[in-house]
């Protein structure tokens, strides 16, 4: 596999695995609910384009220092990434779906499609995939291939949340996902802390 197609896949992947039971997802779920899939969907899609693109900017942008540095960097937003993980599956599950009930068919598109670019844009920042983005991009030194597997991911799961509804919810032990991917985290974040000090 080549490196463009390493890091494609690995954004993608991670992303996902991070989004499938985050917060967002129950969002989406919500603004669902409340609004026509089209304009959540138009919303989400401008929000994820953004996201990935800073994210790709910032991973980028950590290359460009000495070797060490980037390890050590790629260390700590791994590590963060983790305690994120940690502290996201230890906190009560939001269910937000009595704010369905107040459901508003008759929201102009472009108000619902606001709103929901709005909630979406921010709460991914200091997600743990935009930390992850952030990392797979200083990993890796191909910043496009990094900011359409985000991007990709980040709609895959939008759009699972619209198509499946709250069915997913209900089959994705979000605690367990959320704990698994942290040690995967902290794995990560040790190897790149051995890198940097030896």
């Amino acid at each position: 596999m080549g490196p463009w197609l390493l890091a494609f896949f690995s954004a993608y992947i991670a992303v996902f695995l991070l989004e499938l039971p985050d917060k967002t997802t129950a969002l989406t779920l919500v603004l669902s609910n409340r609004f026509r899939s089209r304009p959540v969907l138009v919303g989400a899609t401008v929000a994820f384009a953004l996201q990935a693109t800073i994210a790709v900017a910032l991973g980028s942008a950590i290359t460009l220092l000495p070797e060490r540095v980037v390890a050590g960097a790629i260390a700590l937003l791994f590590g963060i990434g983790a305690i994120l993980l940690i502290r996201e599956s230890m906190g009560a599950d939001p269910d937000e779906a009595d704010a369905a009930a107040s459901a508003r068919a008759g929201v102009p598109f472009l108000r619902a499609a606001m709103i929901s670019f709005g909630t979406l844009f921010l709460t991914e920042w200091g997600d743990a995939s935009q930390v992850t983005a952030i990392g797979v991009a200083a990993r890796y030194a191909s910043p496009v291939a990094v900011g359409i597997g985000t991007f990709l991911a980040l709609m895959s799961v939008t759009m699972i949340a619209l198509l499946v509804g709250r069915k997913l919810r209900a089959r994705v032990p979000a605690h367990f996902i959320q704990r698994g991917a942290a040690v995967v985290f902290s794995v990560f974040a040790l190897i790149a802390a051995w890198q940097a000090i030896f």
